[in-house]
């Protein structure tokens, strides 16, 4: 039996390439239909999507970024704000640990160099204490006795400006208000001071060293400061203060001086009401120390018996009681 070339088919033989016949792609050797195959077509490959290129105007600002890593950014620097705050804070505490270290090391008895008034170097006096509230108070009063300071200050402040009010008056009304402006000079030269000595620099030895003693002396002083200051809101004539009777009653001599005369009034009662407040605050704080009437007792008697010219006065009248026992006739 001969072999047959399958490339021998008619149906193979009768296709020509060049005759723009479709080849084996289109070509179905299954189909029973006559004829030759239809003609190839042939399609274009589709063409890629081209998105046109983005033009950036020149007042148009560029992206380099999504809105979620802008948040991220601004979020990361906040917090390193904050991490750089609380490196700051630690370090400020470290350095006064490291100032309270020092003065303990130097011992209870060691001499400090005053600070306090800050007077300059030329002045032939000198300061008269020593002052560091960051120093020398802890820092859970160190707030207290700041705001302490500042009310002094406000104080005196208040007195030179009652000052200059009676002064003002003095020159607008000179046969009512003469006696009013000397004493006007005299709270201005005697309470600044005394103040400062009489109640401030207890409270500031009591939150230091915990002092009672020092704790009752303040709350005597200071209750008693805080009525003069009710005193000089009222302003009673003659007095020396610019409280809300004298300020009133200037108004009607000049309105200029009596506008300034209640100004300071008004001051003198903001005043008062702050003393009340801090009274109240100190008190409190008071409360949670250990400070006690007997303690304070106990150390009025121990600075009494340590004071060396109470000490020789003691001697001094014992000696002489005993002298006189000896001397007595029996």
């Amino acid at each position: 039996m001969d072999d047959h070339n399958p490339f021998q088919d008619p149906a193979v033989t009768q296709h020509n390439s060049n005759a723009g016949y479709a080849t084996l792609d289109l070509y179905n050797p299954f189909d029973n239909t006559t004829g030759p195959p239809p003609p190839y077509e042939a399609t274009p490959p589709p063409l890629p999507a081209t998105t046109p290129p983005s033009r950036t105007t020149p007042t148009e600002p560029r992206n380099y970024g999504s809105y979620n890593s802008q948040t991220t950014v601004a979020a990361t620097t906040a917090e390193l704000l904050k991490k750089q705050e609380e490196l700051e804070k630690k370090a400020k505490e470290l350095e006064r640990r490291e100032r309270e270290l020092d003065s303990h090391s130097l011992g209870a008895r060691a001499s400090r160099q005053n600070n306090w008034p800050p007077l300059p170097a030329f002045c032939p006096v000198g300061p008269c204490f020593y002052q560091d509230i960051g120093l020398e108070v802890s820092q859970r009063f160190q707030r207290t006795v700041t705001v302490l300071y500042y009310f002094w200050m406000c104080g005196t402040c208040l007195l030179l400006f009652n000052l200059v009010s009676s002064m003002a008056l003095f020159f607008v009304d000179p046969s009512h208000s003469g006696v009013g402006l000397g004493l006007a000079i005299l709270w201005a030269i005697l309470f600044a001071p005394c103040s400062f000595v009489c109640w401030y620099r207890p409270v500031y030895k009591a939150f230091r060293s915990d002092s009672s003693f020092n704790f009752f002396v303040f709350f005597f002083v200071f209750l008693a400061q805080v009525l003069v200051y009710v005193i000089m809101a009222i302003g009673i004539p003659g007095w020396g203060f610019s409280g809300w009777v004298v300020s009133l009653a200037a108004l009607n001599t000049s309105a200029p001086v009596g506008a300034m005369m209640m100004a300071n009034a008004i001051l003198f009662t903001a005043q008062a009401t702050m003393g009340v407040i801090m009274l109240k605050k100190v008190h409190g704080l008071y409360r949670q120390t250990d400070a006690s009437f007997q303690k304070a007792q106990a150390e009025f008697a121990t600075g009494v018996m340590s004071n060396d010219a109470v000490r020789q006065a003691a001697a001094s009248a014992a000696a002489g009681a005993a002298q006189g026992a000896f001397a007595a006739p029996r």
